[in-house]
């Protein structure tokens, strides 16, 4: 009978602990069982707990063979941590029980670890692999559901922390070796919450495996992450050719920065921007002067194709203004970013200086950069026509040169007029004025100044991007100080300001988080009532401006979710909902009761109108919401001939002065919603449409909002089928929202051919155009852009991931799979904001991905090895960007949050249990499987997949 059987026989027929003791002493004296008897009455008594988790009779078996020496806590600390990667072993309340007794019998000894946790004789070789375990048991404990009944995640870290004690010398450790316990722990850093001790000392214990591997291991670049290579078709793993000219990867990065410049991870976003830039070198494995160069040159290529004209969302204006007066300060936090890990001044500005050198050879490109440049000076009435353009290579210098990236001797010599250029307008009057840009711009942005003066200064600042970030700042701080204080009249002023001058937005949104002076906005809209002000009506003419502005700035980037800002929640639907029509018993009593008090006021042609009494009994806020309604009712009524047309129109007039024009942008919304509805039924709602937008009264900001939405509408054919009369002509309204809009067409033309105002059949066609587009300009060598939170609200995620397979995998059969790995990468990888687009790498990995795998194992030979290696490809290199990318997060911007839906290594584990569990019955599963396992780096970073 062998030491397990005899284990096995006395738990289950009763027998007691010393009785079973003394049996084991017997077996081993009188058969000589070996040396390693202990080994097996441990894992005989551990193979047992699968079957009976957390029996406290095994316990005893445990505890007494212990306190008796038959067996070594080191012997059974080992035998537990290797068990524990067995899924039957895996009860939470089972692992505690065993880790903890692990524990205090260590305690109790007074042994040092090193002989209680390890053996005195074992090599550091053997540590290291135990210490493997042990971390494995660290994931197992924090993917167990907690309970109150145990505290497995403190025991196992208690356990880890004394094991990485026992690492003492890891000299003989080979440098391949060495890689593999570096992402091992590197893995456990990144993807769980470790306490502030177990992480302290883990972190320690990288910092040691990265020294000691120096020289041995290129790709690791410092102490905390591995670069890694991206993996191909069973052939080493490359990046492909690094030292080309990748327009594809930065080209995204900077598009990505600039058209979601409002969100999260836009380039008005400073520590987020830094972090997603981090993420990218770190996951291409550039060097810092060839990720330099490879962003410049990106950047100048986006200036390049961008268009003249100022009204299109790629325009040179803004490319202008964000490479020129943004990018320059955005590398500057990404150089601080890369000191605090390793890199040092003087590598970044040599990287720097050779991007710049490698840069001035691109003759054609920054050729190309002037040309747009001229046409944009022409397509500018505003600007001096008797100066020329400044080459944007010597601004884009000049402004390096300003935040402290290159030297100026290095300046000079890359141009040498730069010794003589002369400052700038609005420096030179700043310098008169003997203050700084920042000052003067604070002294000029004031309500004494008159709109021709502010109008010329923003133009000054439009034509000088190094003012930019001065202007960003005045504003914020201006904005900050008026909300806080309540001092509307300022405010006012401010807001209406920058919703009149739409360039100034985009500055704003360049720089700062320009959502963040909507919650300043909204937190007075939500809580101000003019109970106590002395002139009411000016009070709401002033918090209308501020309306006004927070509906431009929703609408122009496109924010429709909460806004989170120092953890208080914004909800943007009391701007974005303002068109809503509520039948009258779904009001509150305060809604109703102030419905029918405004009704009266505008509406009954025996009112008096719009007294002080009336203003300072409503809030700002309910009449907002009941705007929309009175009109509707309105509309209703004069169908019925229950209200005549002279009384309508006075009433419309209300809304068309200063007083109310704030909530037009809410009622013309409802009229419109209300026509295409009703078409033929709602002739009255169409006049008031007509008589409101085409006033002459009627605020630019109300017709630019509502412009769009009514040419759609306009388009129906139902709609155009209208009868012609003397107080309705749809012509009159679409040559005034086309005017509106910079839109050159026939304001009698039936068919609508401009994307702004595309039917629904073609928004639907949306994600694929972009797709392909994006494939036609890496075709080109230009700077791809494809907008993922766009292409998600014209279809849903699974179908979206599905067609830009399909694309994918027709464009990687004609030869183009390295852009096809970086324009899926971009996709699955990049941080969005979650609350718009929800994370693409875990539904792909998880949902899409086994349907692809299902239907590439039904294809012929050739297609199915070209399909796999696309898999392959985008599998290793999306999971090795989201990797890098959640660390350069937690890194840069000091907090733990899983901005891919789920850490990497999560759906990293998942996917390689998914394909282990499918390898026998796919032949694609198992080679994917294969290709994975068999890539050195990406194993380094991803453990799981180590064959």
């Amino acid at each position: 009978m062998s030491l397990a059987e005899l284990t096995r026989n006395s738990y289950q027929c009763g027998v007691s602990p010393q009785q079973w003791l003394a049996l084991c002493k017997l077996l081993v004296q009188q058969q000589g069982v070996g040396v390693d008897f202990s080994t097996t009455i441990s894992n005989a008594i551990l193979g047992l707990y699968c079957f009976y988790p957390a029996d406290p009779t095994l316990r005893e078996y445990l505890q007494l063979a212990l306190s008796d020496g038959l067996l070594p806590n080191a012997v059974f600390v080992t035998t537990f941590i290797r068990a524990a990667r067995d899924p039957e072993l895996q009860n939470g309340s089972t692992l505690d029980m065993l880790c903890r007794l692990a524990l205090n019998t260590h305690y109790t000894s007074g042994l040092s670890p090193t002989g209680s946790i390890i053996p005195l004789a074992d090599s550091q070789i053997s540590v290291l692999s135990k210490v493997q375990d042990v971390l494995a048991l660290l994931r197992v404990a924090h993917s167990l559901p907690p309970s109150d009944f145990h505290q497995l995640i403190v025991s196992a870290s208690e356990l880890t922390i004394l094991l990485l004690s026992c690492v003492t010398d890891m000299s003989q450790v080979a440098a391949a070796q060495a890689m593999i316990y570096l992402g091992d722990a590197n893995d456990v850093l990144q993807s769980l919450r470790l306490s502030q001790e177990l992480r302290q000392v883990l972190e320690g214990f990288v910092l040691s495996l990265s020294l000691l591997m120096g020289d041995d291991a290129k790709a690791v670049r410092d102490a905390q992450m591995l670069h890694t290579m991206q993996l191909t078709m069973g052939k080493n793993d490359v990046l492909g050719a690094s030292v080309e000219i990748d327009t594809v990867t930065c080209g995204l990065l900077l598009q990505s920065l600039v058209a979601c410049r409002s969100c999260d991870f836009g380039s008005g976003s400073d520590l987020e921007a830094v972090a997603v830039m981090t993420g990218t070198l770190r996951w291409t494995s550039w060097a810092p002067n060839v990720f330099c160069t490879q962003l410049l040159v990106a950047a100048l290529t986006c200036v390049a194709q961008s268009s003249p004209k100022d009204d299109h969302e790629s325009s040179f204006s803004l490319w202008r203004a964000f490479v020129v007066g943004r990018l320059p300060r955005l590398l500057f936090s990404f150089e601080k970013s890369l000191e605090a890990h390793g890199t040092t001044e003087a590598d970044w500005r040599a990287a720097m200086h050779a991007a710049l050198l490698s840069l001035s050879q691109r003759s054609d490109l920054l050729a190309q950069c002037d040309i747009v440049a001229r046409q944009g000076k022409g397509q500018d009435s505003c600007q001096d026509n008797n100066t020329l353009p400044k080459s944007l290579i010597r601004e884009f210098i000049q402004q390096l040169l300003a935040v402290g990236i290159i030297e100026y001797t290095f300046a000079v010599s890359m141009d040498p007029m730069m010794a003589n250029d002369p400052r700038t307008r609005l420096q030179s009057e700043a310098f008169d004025h003997g203050c700084s840009i920042e000052t003067y711009l604070d002294s000029k942005l004031t309500s004494d100044s008159s709109p021709e003066d502010t109008l010329l200064l923003l133009e000054k600042i439009r034509q000088e991007p190094g003012s930019h970030h001065c202007f960003a700042a005045v504003v914020q701080k201006r904005f900050t100080s008026h909300s806080t204080s309540l001092d509307l009249e300022h405010l006012s002023h401010l807001t209406r300001t920058l919703y009149h001058h739409d360039f100034a937005l985009d500055i704003l949104s360049l720089h700062l988080k320009i959502s963040y002076l909507i919650c300043n906005a909204l937190e007075i809209i939500s809580e101000y009532d003019c109970e106590t002000v002395g002139d009411p009506q000016t009070a709401v003419s002033h918090l209308g401006d501020i309306v006004l502005f927070a509906e431009m700035v929703l609408a122009k980037f496109r924010i429709s979710s909460p806004i989170i800002k120092d953890g208080k929640i914004y909800r943007t639907e009391l701007l974005r909902c303002t068109s809503r029509v509520y039948q009258l018993d779904e009001l509150s009593p305060e809604h109703k009761s102030a419905f029918a008090t405004w009704y009266k006021a505008i509406f009954d042609s025996n009112s008096e109108g719009i007294d002080d009494a009336l203003l300072r009994t409503t809030k700002p806020q309910i009449l907002l919401q009941i705007s929309a309604t009175l009109f509707s009712q309105a509309a209703l009524a004069r169908q019925d001939n229950r209200l005549d047309n002279d009384t309508l129109q006075t009433g419309m007039s209300y809304f068309l002065g200063p007083l109310l024009r704030w909530t037009l942008v809410g009622v013309i919304h409802a009229m419109l919603f209300e026509i295409g509805h009703r078409a033929l039924v709602a002739p009255f709602h169409l006049a008031i449409v007509q008589t409101i937008l085409c006033s002459p009264c009627c605020p630019i900001v109300v017709r630019r909002l509502c412009s769009p939405s009514c040419l759609r509408l306009l388009s129906s054919r139902r709609i155009q089928a209208f009868p012609h009369s003397p107080i309705l002509d749809i012509s009159v309204i679409r040559a005034t929202c086309f005017q509106t809009l910079g839109v050159h067409k026939d304001p009698s033309c039936k068919a609508l051919e401009d994307h702004q105002i595309s039917p629904a059949t073609r928004w639907m066609d949306f994600p694929k155009q972009e797709i392909h587009e994006a494939l036609a300009l890496a075709r080109r060598h230009k700077a791809p852009r494809i907008d993922v939170t766009r292409c998600l609200s014209a279809t849903s995620p699974s179908r979206f991931l599905d067609l830009l397979w399909s694309e994918l995998s027709v464009a990687s059969s004609l030869g183009e799979m390295e852009t096809c790995r970086r324009l899926a990468t971009f996709v699955l990888a990049m941080p969005r904001q979650l609350s718009s687009a929800p994370p693409l790498l875990p539904i792909f990995m998880y949902n899409i991905l086994p349907n692809l795998i299902l239907a590439i194992d039904q294809q012929p030979a050739t297609e199915k090895g070209m399909n796999t290696q696309l898999l392959v490809t985008i599998i290793s290199s999306a999971l090795t960007a989201a990797l890098h990318i959640e660390w350069a997060v937690q890194t840069v911007c000091e907090e733990q949050r899983f901005v891919l839906g789920q850490p990497s290594a999560a759906v990293a584990r998942r996917l390689a249990a998914d394909l282990r569990a499918q390898k026998l019955s796919s032949s694609t599963s198992a080679t994917i499987l294969q290709r994975l396992g068999s890539s050195p780096a990406f194993v380094t970073n991803f453990p799981v997949f180590v064959m």
